[in-house]
């Protein structure tokens, strides 16, 4: 479909419907999908996928050679082409495994800035398989249990899930392309090489079996291309009808190992562009049914995109993930619930005096992210009182965070990590989503609120005001009660000094 294919589509439908698109930056395609929301449905109305083999340009470092990267770019630059005119809100572009584990990710994601004028979120692991759940979840109905398994090109995600529940999530790091390119170099096929790969693929999925075994399910669910694939030559060469079976892998695999390298594949029902991949995914399916003892798996042709379309609408949404995700962590530890709402309140305080000096109406969830980070800032002290701003850091990078990207993971962990003691810029990440100094000036914010809250008393302060102008920000007290805080005026010597490395000054006075 032409430019001006879409354009006429998307001219049809509005004022109709509410316009919405995802973009998959998948390890080896991206797809993008246009959609309209019409009575809580979602109806596609365009689905295009180029082949990038992102995972291919990973080297032994994790580094993505400059070659990967122009490919992705390229592909990025067709894509701002067809989603113009749709707005900001209503385009969400997510990315997967290679720009979750690749080391100099952030060199392609800056430079994707100045190609497609939409946010590009990284997706944690688990995030990518809930995402994955939901579209399955969305259109297949099924009462009881079922194991759903998506073989991506660099990772492959497991969930066990119930209606629109998930109740078991992984994500391991092997998938169609890692494995091929591993395994067969230059593409050359022997018995010997399909065994070791094998043994490889079992090895890094052993670790979830038990866990995965011991959550009862009735149904396996594959999807996404491999799954697709190994489907469609299943049916198109009669190994089996209807679900993909033990016996048709077998056949296919005895198949493929007629042949002595990838370019010689030649079987009904694949294309040309699976070729270099398949035997991966064979590979990685024949463990996944020998491992968790799957007789057959039936294909659903939604994924990780159609549930990225449901969650783009309020009305489609049966909730934010991320206010399950932070109360679900803050239940697992004890934590001062009420300590935790003074300082949100605080921080929300400090938040509206700082207008219109800092502009935060450019990412509208601030007030959100801060009141997260004021719910889980002492998350740590069940470890340890000692640094508990580290301890609590760590747990929140390492908790699997549901519903939130890696870029908001990052900043609520940075928030944290820096809302006491010390700051240290290297500590401050490089993120896509937000800016330096944004994410500075929330440290300001954060530091103050929990620093007025040191002392656990509601009304230890009196009225006080905020002010900010650019890199300035003042604090006013009322004189007499200033005066003789000699300890809160020291600490807030020692923010002064903290905030300078922020490139922010600090100042407060008696009025």
């Amino acid at each position: 479909m032409t430019n001006s294919e879409v354009t006429s589509i998307q001219s049809q439908i509005i004022g109709k419907s509410q316009k919405v698109a995802v973009v998959d930056l998948g390890s080896n395609s991206f797809h993008l999908v246009l959609a309209r929301i019409v009575e809580q449905d979602v109806q596609i109305l365009l689905k295009e996928k180029l082949r990038v083999r992102l995972a291919q340009g990973l080297d032994i470092n994790l580094n993505l050679s400059e070659e990967s990267i122009e490919r992705g770019l390229r592909t990025l630059a067709i894509y701002a082409e067809t989603l113009k005119g749709f707005h900001p809100s209503k385009v969400n572009i997510i990315a997967t495994y290679t720009l979750r584990v690749a080391n100099n990710a952030s060199k392609f994601l800056q430079r994707a800035k100045a190609i497609i004028p939409y946010p590009i979120q990284v997706v944690s692991g688990q995030e990518e398989a809930r995402l994955i759940y939901q579209g399955v979840a969305h259109s297949m109905h099924y009462q009881e249990n079922r194991l759903v398994v998506d073989i991506g090109g660099g990772s492959t995600e497991f969930i066990i899930g119930n209606g629109f529940n998930t109740l078991a999530l992984s994500s391991r790091n092997v998938g169609c392309v890692s494995l091929s390119k591993t395994h067969f170099g230059q593409g050359k096929i022997n018995k010997k090489r399909f065994k070791n790969a094998l043994l490889a693929a079992e090895q890094e999925l052993e670790p979830i079996v038990d866990k995965f075994k011991n959550i009862t399910w009735k149904l396996a669910i594959g999807t996404s291309g491999t799954a697709s694939a190994l489907t469609e030559i299943a049916h198109a060469n009669n190994f089996c009808q209807g679900p993909l079976t033990h016996q048709a892998l077998t056949d296919i695999k005895n198949a493929v190992l007629k042949f002595d390298h990838f370019e010689q594949i030649k079987l009904k029902g694949l294309t040309t562009d699976r070729q270099h991949v398949i035997v991966g995914g064979l590979i990685i399916m024949m463990a996944i049914f020998d491992l968790f003892e799957i007789t057959q798996l039936e294909y659903c042709d939604k994924a990780l995109r159609e549930g990225a379309l449901y969650e783009m609408d309020d009305n489609l949404q049966h909730e934010d993930i991320r206010e399950r995700s932070i109360e679900s962590l803050i239940n697992r530890v004890s934590v001062d619930v009420q300590h935790n709402e003074h300082v949100a309140l605080t921080c929300l305080q400090l938040l509206k005096q700082s207008q219109p000096g800092w502009d935060f109406n450019a990412i509208p969830e601030t007030p959100r992210y801060l009141r997260w980070a004021s719910a889980l800032h002492e998350v740590g002290l069940h470890i340890n009182s000692s640094n508990y701003h580290k301890h609590s850091a760590y747990v929140i990078e390492n908790a699997g965070m549901l519903g939130f990207n890696q870029d908001e993971v990052t900043l609520l962990a940075t928030l944290i990590r820096l809302h006491r003691k010390k700051i240290l810029n290297e500590l401050i990440p490089e993120l896509s989503l937000f800016d330096y100094k944004w994410v500075a000036r929330l440290i300001v914010i954060f530091r103050l609120s929990v620093l007025f809250n040191q002392k656990r008393q509601k009304d230890f302060l009196p009225t006080w005001q905020f002010k900010v102008h650019k890199n300035n920000a003042e604090l006013e007290f009322p004189q007499a009660w200033l005066t003789n805080k000699e300890l809160f005026k020291a600490n807030l010597d020692t923010e002064i000094k903290q905030m300078q490395k922020l490139g922010i000054k600090l100042t407060y006075k008696g009025v």
